[in-house]
């Protein structure tokens, strides 16, 4: 007897599936993929670098109850992710802080907008850009001008195949300048990753006697939606389902497709020690690709063999590639409330994830929303 069926097997259903089956459920959890961890999937290559398939994934969270818990399926190295960013043939700190002032600015003007940005915010606080621009200082909008001109337009152009102005304010707030010399990429209490790769933690996570799994399996292969009813294998489910896919795909397009953006990924193993000053370098100008991640250096491997990863931005084509972002503009968000509200005639039905929400999540907070929702079942 099988009393939820949780449809996906990364973070936010296996999440859920754990904690149903900790609960004493009997739940069922159907993946498409051979593999489960969604996109954090990672493997240990032949040359011993783990390597993440879908691109890098750093963990960080203030979150003590998630840290915790996830910690009760992994061990962690600890990892300070930082990132640089090619501009102007210097390899600059990302976010951009006091330091990366001083290397592109002459040393009297950047005097000066240090004295400024530490007069109107505070110490190791991250300002948006577009906070930046509000303000009235010449100085300060010169800086902001320069970070949105030289980091953020054409990366974003790139990243989402748009001008900035055409997507939700909501990206553009995620571009901050730092005030402050703290150069890592995150500035949470906890941050790592799993010491024996993400993919390990998944299976963790689902290893429960309550939980079965089902690879390789599209949920449309053993259950249908029809009339405000989910069936499985043909008999009417009465139990909870969980969907983590995109919801659009759900429901066959009934409203329309969402747009996605997508990712070509050309990973390259190459014959040296060292690629790169950082684990990630950051190219938003001049370049096809937007960033080049070493994986060896997130994990603190050694190989006389290092591995890089070029990330492309791409169109998502149904069928052919993989959706990884939401696309957010006023129109898409419009569509996908007409799926989320048609979702509500199935009383039993819950979508949870970025692709089933049509939103941005960071990994801890998907596991949070994950345990807030189950902790509601």
């Amino acid at each position: 007897m099988i009393d939820s069926i949780i449809v996906g097997a990364g973070f936010a259903g296996a999440v859920t599936a754990e904690r149903l089956a900790s609960a004493g459920l009997k739940v069922l959890v159907i993946e498409k993929h051979n593999h489960v961890a969604g996109h954090c999937f990672d493997y240990r290559s032949d040359n011993g670098i783990i390597i993440h398939k879908y691109g890098p994934h750093l963990f960080h969270t203030n979150n003590t109850g998630v840290w915790e818990y996830l910690s009760k399926f992994t061990e962690w190295d600890v990892y300070q992710h930082k990132v640089k960013a090619f501009i102007d043939g210097q390899y600059i700190p990302i976010p951009f802080n006091l330091d990366s002032i001083r290397m592109v600015f002459p040393s009297s003007v950047a005097d000066r907008i240090e004295q400024k940005l530490l007069k109107y915010y505070k110490l190791n606080e991250k300002v948006p850009i577009l906070e930046l621009k509000k303000n009235d200082d010449k100085d300060i909008n010169m800086l902001a001008d320069y970070v949105y001109e030289k980091i953020f337009l054409n990366y974003t152009a790139k990243q989402w195949g748009m001008r900035p102005e055409e997507i939700d304010s909501s990206v553009t707030a995620r571009v901050p300048v730092f005030i402050g010399r703290d150069d890592r990429y995150f500035n949470d209490r906890y941050q790592g990753v799993p010491t024996r790769g993400y993919t390990k933690m998944f299976e963790n996570i689902l290893d429960h006697p309550n939980i079965k799994l089902m690879l390789n399996t599209d949920f449309k292969e053993v259950c249908e939606l029809k009339d405000g009813e989910i069936y499985f294998i043909g008999k009417k489910f009465d139990g909870k389902v969980v969907y983590t896919g995109m919801v659009d795909e759900l429901f066959d397009f009934k409203f329309g497709e969402l747009p996605y953006r997508s990712l070509k990924m050309q990973f390259s193993d190459i014959n040296q020690e060292s690629y790169q000053s950082a684990a990630t370098v950051n190219y938003p100008n001049n370049y096809e690709f937007t960033r080049i991640t070493e994986f060896k250096k997130i994990h603190r491997l050694k190989s006389e063999i290092t591995t890089i990863l070029k990330e492309m931005p791409d169109e998502y084509r149904r069928g052919e590639n993989t959706p990884y972002y939401p696309v957010f503009t006023g129109e898409n968000q419009r569509i996908y409330e007409q799926y989320a509200e048609y979702a509500k005639t199935y009383s039993n039905l819950s979508l949870l994830g970025r692709l089933a929400e049509y939103r941005y999540y960071d990994m801890d907070d998907i596991v949070m929303e994950s345990l807030s929702k189950t902790n509601e079942c």
